[in-house]
């Protein structure tokens, strides 16, 4: 077979020089997956030293996208090592600024990130591991860590993908970047207070923990359960489920009622009698209200129940009890059971409830 025409050259380069270029494309779109497969799962192996809940599987779905980007890029780059442009075209040099080193830069960029974006995923997947061990513990501070830690990673990640940029790419003096970041630290600090604020309270809310993720808390007037502590902020779904995202800062200067460390949760209000029933009847009701709030089996023995005063139209019995858990969902179920009851003791005692009311007398 005749191969000399693949020395014939077109713009500077030889027939060869693009089938080699093609086939490193085709090559390149045909085995990346194969590839980024074995690569991923070599990667898994040297990372992950035990056999871990999150399966490989998972690993695979979060690595194997970038890492066959970073293998096309591999191929394409090889395919163009002969390919040379045209001297008619005049470009600069490839170490001045042109259409050369824009397209060397170009490259470079992208492969850093692509880099990047596998060592973000390599994260995502520890991540993982770590909430699964994280569920198998009673203590909920490692629910809380975990996310921190987390986001501390992907947080150093991205700045040495950006001063590897800078200095790879846009060719700056790092060591001088950095040194004259730190004598502006302080400007900085002083332009971005807020922040710095939210992220002292951030170390705050960790140390001294006046909170877990997973408890329930009332700031100002917002109650819901904690769902994450990030670096700025805190998010609490709300018993609405809507979520609120309140500044670290404001955890830790408001006054914070953490429900979830609360023994019991205490139920207080009044109910009216009407005005015609006997105080023997009253007696009874007040006496039979408080035996069925002491048996009931999730209220403890410190509930009291009294009658209180006259009100406007009724006579008023002020009813509290404590129910022994910190769960809303426990609390509201209580109270339905004993407002049953309740409505019960009024009706076998011969009494109703009473409502707002005006009796006129009119004189002849």
């Amino acid at each position: 077979m005749d191969i000399q025409f693949l020395s014939h050259e077109y713009f500077n380069n030889t027939l060869a020089d693009y089938f080699f270029l093609i086939l490193a494309i085709v090559l390149g779109l045909l085995f990346k997956k194969l590839i980024s497969q074995y690569l991923s799962h070599l990667i898994f192996r040297l990372i992950i030293k035990k056999n871990t809940e999150v399966g490989i599987e998972k690993f695979d779905n979060l690595v194997t996208k970038p890492i066959s980007i970073c293998i096309m890029l591999s191929f394409i780059y090889f395919g163009f090592t002969n390919i040379e442009f045209p001297q008619s075209w005049n470009l600069a040099p490839k170490n001045e600024f042109g259409l050369r080193l824009i397209i060397n830069k170009s490259f470079a960029f992208v492969f850093i990130l692509t880099i990047s974006w596998i060592i973000i995923k390599i994260i995502e997947y520890i991540k993982l591991i770590l909430v699964k061990k994280a569920e198998k513990t009673e203590n909920k501070m490692d629910d809380q860590l975990i996310p921190f830690i987390i986001d501390i990673a992907k947080i150093l990640t991205y700045i040495f993908t950006l001063f590897i940029i800078l200095g790879n790419i846009f060719d700056i003096n790092v060591t001088a970047l950095a040194t004259g970041l730190g004598i502006g630290g302080i400007a900085i600090a002083m332009a971005s207070k807020e922040s710095l604020e939210n992220l002292l309270g951030s170390f705050t809310i960790f140390f001294d923990r006046p909170f877990t993720v997973g408890d329930t808390v009332t700031v100002g007037s917002i109650t819901g359960r904690v769902e994450k502590v990030g670096f700025r902020s805190t998010r609490i779904r709300t018993f609405d489920k809507s979520l609120v995202t309140l500044p670290n800062k404001r955890m830790v200067d408001a006054e914070l009622d953490n429900l979830g460390e609360r023994p019991v949760r205490r139920v207080k209000f009044n109910i009216g009698i009407t005005y015609n029933t006997s105080i023997e009847q009253i007696k009874d009701i007040v006496n039979d209200i408080q035996v069925m709030i002491d048996k009931h089996p999730q209220t403890n023995q410190d509930g009291k129940v009294r009658f209180q005063e006259f009100g406007n139209s009724s006579l008023d019995i002020l009813i509290i009890y404590f129910v022994n858990s910190p769960r809303w969902d426990d609390l509201i179920d209580v109270r339905q059971d004993i407002n049953y009851e309740i409505m019960k003791i009024i009706k076998k005692h011969n009494s109703d409830f009473a409502f707002p009311s005006t009796t006129v007398y009119l004189q002849k």
